[in-house]
């Protein structure tokens, strides 16, 4: 093999090894997100708020506010075919 050949082989497996350690960084982080998030929503179900209700109102107010954004759309699309008729 060449020389040339043999430093691109070690660049990526250099990269790979760093992008490895990396990833395996990332999954710690993540785990540690986690567990404090749940710990944040442990403490909210004690003080009574009810996080599924919550969730099912957000969605709710998204779906609607979609709706409307999609009507919008459609009115918006319905006036430029108008206009070049």
């Amino acid at each position: 093999m060449t020389e040339n050949k043999q430093e691109e082989i070690g660049f990526h497996k250099g990269a790979l090894t760093t992008l490895a350690n990396e990833r395996n960084e990332l999954v710690k982080m993540i785990g540690t997100i986690e567990q404090i998030m749940q710990a944040h929503i442990k403490a909210l179900k004690e003080l009574g708020v009810d996080l599924e209700a919550e969730a099912k109102k957000v969605q709710e107010q998204m779906a609607k506010e979609k709706k409307t954004t999609e009507k919008k759309s459609k009115a918006v699309e319905s006036e430029d075919i108008a206009d070049t008729l």
